[in-house]
């Protein structure tokens, strides 16, 4: 898929605020499944924008506002080719086990995943270690999509795992830090991805950035996973970045001062350039 995005970004404060220092995660990976034709970030007021790459290799875009403005506008245009994704090849999950050590980071607690038997609590069976691992992980991707509910407004990027829990009512990322918190309580290491997702495939979660997890299959290495929309990952799915949660691959975070409140206004267009 050939596709154009448009993610629009607005704070608008009713006093100046001043020194606002942001760090923008909106430009997608190149790697196999996917090659950034085009990218670029408009800034109001308009100020000089630095980039690094972050622990998880992800581009970071820096904008730092230092004078006084009611209004910060970050606009990012990119253009992006996905391709198809390879089917994994069946392993069984004991498979898993030379590999735990050195991918610890993607097991163990994380910020907004706290160590609890996920597992349990979302009433998932273990598979048995002969099983086949893709073949449990679309499994659960199936029984995750069917036993919640896509409600967006229903949570919000404060709501815990364990108050989603409770209620079965969520977005995007709710269902990936379930599935992230599942996985790794099972002992397969999984990690949350950011990104976008094309709507005109009838999926759900094209509104904003969308949110899915990859799990590492020995083999085939990490494979994405949507239990939003019941599904592998496709060529509609265009990928941000990863990190152990939301908390590390948010689109935009940062800080500014004045006591002011702001309001946010976020608007995400996916466009397939090929319809």
């Amino acid at each position: 898929m050939r596709a154009e995005i448009k993610h629009v970004t607005e704070y608008r404060y009713q006093e100046p605020v001043w020194d606002s220092f942001n760090e923008v995660r909106l430009h997608p990976q190149r790697d196999e499944r996917q090659n950034v034709l085009a990218f670029n970030i408009h800034v109001t007021p308009d100020v000089p924008v630095t980039s690094h790459r972050d622990y998880f290799g992800n581009l970071i875009h820096h904008v730092h506002v230092h004078e006084r403005h009611t209004l910060l506008r970050i606009e990012a245009h990119t253009l992006v080719v996905t391709y198809r994704s390879r089917v994994p090849a069946p392993t069984s999950v004991q498979s898993l086990d030379p590999f735990r050590g050195e991918l610890t980071e993607f097991l163990i607690a994380s910020p907004r995943i706290p160590e609890a038997h996920w597992a349990d609590i979302f009433q998932i069976t273990a598979p048995l270690r002969t099983g086949d691992l893709p073949d449990f992980l679309m499994e659960l991707t199936r029984t995750l999509y069917r036993r919640f509910t896509y409600t967006p407004g229903a949570t919000n990027v404060r709501t815990t795992l364990e108050q989603f829990a409770g209620t079965g009512r969520g977005v995007c990322q709710d269902y990936a830090h379930a599935m992230l918190g599942i996985c790794r309580s099972l002992g397969i290491p999984a990690r949350y991805v950011s990104g976008y997702i094309y709507a005109g495939a009838n999926f759900v979660g094209a509104e904003a950035s969308h949110a899915w997890v990859e799990a590492y299959i020995p083999g085939s290495g990490w494979v994405g996973y949507d239990p939003t929309n019941n599904t592998e990952i496709v060529e509609a799915h265009v990928k941000i970045g990863h990190g152990r949660d939301y908390s590390d691959v948010s689109p935009i975070s940062g800080s500014y001062h004045g006591s002011t409140r702001g309001e946010l206004d976020v608007e995400v267009k996916v466009y397939d350039q090929q319809q």
